[in-house]
């Protein structure tokens, strides 16, 4: 699905599309709408930057059964060395 914001609208929020995607990302992680994994996948960011935007926010990270099964998955899939 593409969702299409209106440049008016970003420029309202005093935001910039990468802005809107962390803030819409963080809130639904906080509101445990998305995983950890989902929600850094949506502000197009890797896990660990967006823990690191989480802290810097006083997010607490909730790790779940379920993401560990995703981290599980994604190593057993990374290629072998």
């Amino acid at each position: 699905m593409t969702l299409t914001i209106a440049d008016d609208v970003l420029q309202a929020a005093k935001l910039s599309a990468e802005q809107l995607r962390m803030e819409l990302a963080v809130a639904l992680f906080q509101g445990d709408r998305l995983t950890l994994a989902q929600a850094a996948d949506l502000a197009e960011v890797d896990r660990l930057t967006f823990q690191h935007v989480l802290a810097g926010r006083g997010v607490a990270v909730h790790y779940t059964a379920e993401d560990w099964q995703e981290d599980l998955r994604t190593i057993q899939a990374a290629p072998k060395p």
